[in-house]
């Protein structure tokens, strides 16, 4: 079975969640206090996994603002607190129609909801009884004849059971078999032992926090008489976990002639764990989960003063030495954790829903990666998972459309507050800024990585300067001259000033850089620094606009020649003859066009408010005729352009 909807009311901060939908892997994202952890608690208790009570409890739960009007809000009836619509499997529905026949279903998709004040929960599915009373009637042994002249019998369940269980007179071998089996059925009815057969099949929840983590040491004594005594905490009961997964428990280590055996075990399954952990935990392989018996001494705290204590701690191979392991990153201990306890449920159940709260709370950003890589990969293939987060590095940038904004909504009018509660937002859609801050952190981080799709990236200053490369680019391969290696990937990054830094941040050391850049008097400086830049590996990746217009100072609108930009800008801005730039600041001047343009702009309001440099690039992409028309005086440009083509082609790698 497949959870596929959830809608939660009232329960705590959730008045109506509004009904969202659910993939195989779903994101709730949303800033603190907007209700996450709640909407999983409610989820959780809808079929928990383990001995805590299953029972929503109406003084703890219902929203306390309503608490005293629970009854005038829902009379003799029990509030609802979550509604769940679920997708059988193929093999479920067959499952069903071996005992209750072919067709017996009208739809795959069941309902299940639970309300305050039970335990038990209320099942919706809907079953073709006639189909399946023509099919037990068949299978006890009463021919087509039979039936058919029974058919009046079959409309309803009642008068179904009402003519196929009556007491009057002997009863044949079919009806006693057909009353045999119907008997078996809960409450002699069909839908009830329909579901009966699905609920075997469902799924149980299986919650996890950040703060659910192993602790560093146990004293055998003391963990024995809590776990006799039913009173381990959770963390205590991880550690049980581990034992568990070792294949020993904690009554063993009592048992003094097992030591080396106990130990041999132990190792072994902190190795296997250890194992997993790495094929996902990136950020240092130099680390190995020991676990050590030990004798208490009288100096430690109690209960650690006496008899035998376990001890995990974490091995440093690096730097040779071992620290306890609550006391290693929290991050690294809860994962460690995480996979223990993993194991073993999974192990003694099966099938679950995971339910993750903050997952990623205490990992570096690229750790967070790691786990959303195993998610993806352990946990997708077998376990719905749903978990929550308000870190962009923990939202599915590639996989949006299973992300859920998740916001405590206040509606402000005036001086009158109308406090609607958590919403879920089933099309990562909100109104909030902070709710929707990971998405967008996390798209743009995206974005911006995905610049660097190819191993090898020109950086160029703006969005302009991409327009010009492409085009000039494709009008030389048309004129069969050299073009701009497609191998290219180019990204703006803003300015010289911001290309280290942009470097460092999302470059690496694998990408093949190369820079293009204007220059303008007092930048030398920052060139000359971005030259010797370690990711660039060589100066000779950095490439002037300056190189190839013989100008003191120039950008990449200089390549084309000061007459021809300036007829450019005249054509995008469309300027008449009369007050055209080309005849105003044309000629032979050393000065950069693109700031002459400007000025001139600027004392000439008629002209538009400001020159914007990205208008005639954007124009001349959107008239690609114009360069055709001025493909005599572009001559220039052009071998100025194959000329850059050429220089930057020859640091590009296959």
């Amino acid at each position: 079975m497949k959870l596929i909807k959830v809608h939660v009311t009232n329960y705590r901060c959730v008045d109506d969640s509004n009904e969202f939908s659910i993939a195989q892997t779903t994101c709730l994202v949303g800033k603190n206090e907007s209700g996450k952890t709640t909407l999983l608690r409610a989820i959780e208790k809808l079929h928990l996994l383990g001995d805590a009570s299953k029972l929503y409890d109406k003084t703890l739960d219902y929203p306390r603002r309503y608490l005293t009007e629970y009854e005038d809000r829902h009379g003799d009836d029990e509030a609802k607190v979550i509604s769940t619509e679920w997708k059988l499997e193929v093999s479920e529905v067959h499952e069903l129609e071996a005992e209750l026949g072919t067709a017996c279903l009208k739809s795959d998709i069941i309902t299940v909801c639970k309300s305050y004040g039970s335990e038990s929960t209320t099942w919706g599915v809907e079953t073709n009884l006639p189909k399946i009373m023509e099919y037990l009637a068949t299978q006890s042994g009463y021919s087509k004849g039979e039936i058919t002249k029974l058919k009046s019998d079959l409309v309803s369940e009642r008068s179904f059971l009402a003519y196929f269980t009556a007491t009057e007179g002997e009863k044949s071998v079919a009806a006693t078999k057909l009353n045999s089996a119907i008997t078996k059925f809960r409450g002699q009815k069909i839908n009830l032992h329909a579901i009966d057969l699905l609920a075997k099949r469902w799924p149980k929840f299986f919650y996890v926090s950040s703060y659910d983590r192993m602790p560093g040491k146990v004293s055998v004594a003391d963990l024995a008489a809590k776990k006799s005594a039913s009173t381990t905490n959770d963390q205590e009961s991880i550690f049980l976990d581990l034992l568990s997964y070792a294949g020993i428990s904690i009554q063993d280590f009592q048992n003094p002639q097992k030591f080396e055996e106990l130990r041999a075990k132990v190792e072994a399954a902190s190795i296997r764990i250890s194992r997993q952990i790495f094929e996902y935990w990136t950020q240092n392989k130099n680390l190995k989960v020991q676990i050590s018996i030990d004798q208490g001494r009288p100096g430690d705290l109690p209960p650690f003063n006496t008899g035998d204590v376990i001890h995990a701690r974490i091995y440093n191979t690096l730097h040779e030495m071992t620290v306890p392991f609550d006391e290693r990153s929290a991050g690294f201990t809860w994962f460690f954790s995480f996979l223990v306890k993993f194991s073993q449920v999974k192990k003694h159940h099966g099938k679950l829903i995971i339910l993750l709260d903050e997952p990623g709370l205490n990992l570096h950003a690229k750790a967070q990666a790691d786990l959303l890589r195993y998610i993806r990969e352990k946990l997708e293939p077998e376990h719905q998972v749903i978990y929550t987060t308000h870190s962009p590095f923990m939202v599915p940038s590639n996989d949006l459309a299973s992300v859920r904004t998740v916001e405590d909504v206040v509606r402000r009018k005036n001086e009158e507050v109308e406090i609607l509660g958590t919403k879920v937002g089933d099309r990562v859609l909100s109104t909030d800024r902070d709710t929707l801050f990971p998405l967008q952190s996390a798209l743009g981080y995206e974005i911006t990585q995905s610049l660097f799709i190819g191993p090898n990236s020109l950086l160029v200053e703006g969005p302009s300067d991409i327009l010009y490369l492409q085009l000039m680019s494709q009008i030389l391969k048309e004129e069969k001259r050299i073009q701009l290696n497609s191998k290219w990937t180019i990204c703006p990054v803003g300015g010289v000033d911001k290309v280290a830094s942009f470097m460092a941040l999302f470059g690496g050391n694998k990408l093949n850089v190369a820079v293009l850049t204007d220059f303008a008097v007092g930048q030398k400086k920052k060139v000359d620094e971005l030259k010797k830049h370690a990711i660039l590996r060589s100066e000779s990746r950095v490439f002037l606009a300056t190189d190839f217009c013989d100008q003191p100072e120039a950008d990449i609108e200089d390549l084309f020649g000061r007459n021809i930009y300036l007829r450019l800008v005249d054509a995008a801005y469309g300027v008449s003859k009369t007050k055209s730039l080309e005849k105003a600041l044309g000629g032979t001047s050393q000065s950069r066009v693109v700031k002459d343009v400007e000025d001139y702009f600027n004392i000439h309001p008629e002209l538009g408010n400001t020159f914007n440099h990205f208008e005639p690039a954007r124009w001349l992409l959107n008239n690609p005729k114009w360069l055709e028309t001025n493909k005599p005086e572009l001559s220039l440009a052009f071998d100025r352009f194959e000329s850059l083509f050429k220089k930057i082609n020859e640091v590009v790698q296959n």
